[in-house]
């Protein structure tokens, strides 16, 4: 999600287009340093399709799999899946070449498509934060207030919401207080800025970002105290606690994720409210950097549900042997 500067130039200058009146303005980076990059990007997409594929084959194969919980991590899947097979490889391109060459409305459609996603991502993990909640604090209630109509429901209001936001606010063309710099990127040929004015980002990241992570810390916080206490309970009294271990680990995991995730995009969003008010003297490139961080994000969850869940490890083996009987 592209709410910065264009890129300062660090290398030599051209055009995005050289026979074209009113071109944006190129850097051009030397091969020795584009070539490595490339590579770092391309096995980086690779191991997020992958991976988030692996996530969903895996629990969409096996019945037993089909839980409230797991419906909600296939969908967050779907989302980081599109985010590295549809978002990232033109973003790669533009952050490399830096230069957009695939028209204006494919600019606004992959603009939105990145705000729908990053929305939908933090829609779920704040269901995910509900949904565990439930699960630890009132276990007695969660098998009949955490149905897999519920579930639905949450991931249908993710998706909508999202999607709403995401295309409404970049095809509506929203402006708001346009510096001079922005004004003349946005109209070259060969610009794309998600956003014509990076004052909305600040408003974005703290209705959209941090009031939705304080909601989940918040959760959490509760969540960890309440464990402590079933912890005790269960070590004490083994047969006296009404939350199983299995539930006590699975909330473990999913704040680690929420955690992870926390971790990756929270500097790009500090970013967003810092600029401002700093006179907008954050460079471009820390921007761009910090994009990338915040799409690694979507390569940790595998690896994740990988080192921490056993299902995951044991369920994913006998897919893959699956596979290769159908193969051979």
């Amino acid at each position: 999600m592209n709410l910065s500067h264009p890129w300062t130039p660090v290398e030599s200058v051209s055009l995005c287009y050289e026979s074209v009146n009113g071109s944006c303005v190129k850097t051009v980076y030397p091969p020795v340093l584009r070539a490595p990059l490339y590579l770092i990007f391309a096995i980086t997409i690779i191991l997020i399709v992958f991976g988030n594929l692996l996530v969903i084959c895996t629990i969409v194969s096996f019945q037993q799999l089909h839980t409230p919980t797991n419906y909600l991590i296939v969908s967050m899947a779907v989302a980081d899946l599109l985010l590295g097979s549809f978002v990232m490889p033109p973003s790669m391109v533009r952050s490399l070449e830096t230069c957009w060459y695939f028209g204006d409305f494919f600019c606004k459609f992959h603009s939105s498509t990145d705000f729908t996603l990053c929305n939908a991502a933090v829609m779920h993990l704040t269901f995910i934060s509900i949904d565990r909640y439930y699960a630890v604090c009132q276990p007695l209630q969660y098998h009949s207030k955490m149905t897999t109509r519920v579930s639905v429901a949450m991931i249908l209001v993710s998706w909508g919401f999202s999607a709403l936001f995401g295309f409404g606010i970049t095809f509506s063309e929203l402006k708001i207080e346009q510096t001079t710099t922005e004004e003349v990127h946005a109209s070259c040929k060969g610009g794309c800025l998600a956003l014509h004015g990076r004052e909305i980002g600040v408003t974005y990241s703290l209705v959209f970002y941090f009031f939705p992570m304080f909601v989940i810390v918040s959760i959490y916080g509760k969540i960890f105290v309440i464990a402590l206490k079933h912890a005790r309970a269960i070590n004490n009294y083994p047969t006296g606690s009404s939350v199983n271990t299995k539930d006590l680990k699975a909330t473990k995991t999913l704040a680690i994720v929420i955690g992870v995730y926390m971790c990756c995009w929270t500097p790009y969003f500090m970013c967003n409210i810092i600029d401002p008010a700093v006179g907008h003297s954050i460079p471009a490139l820390l921007y761009e950097v910090l994009m990338w961080v915040a799409y690694l994000n979507a390569v940790f969850n595998p690896m994740i549900y990988a080192l921490f869940y056993s299902w995951f490890r044991e369920k994913s083996k006998l897919l893959y042997k699956k596979l290769y009987k159908l193969c051979k």
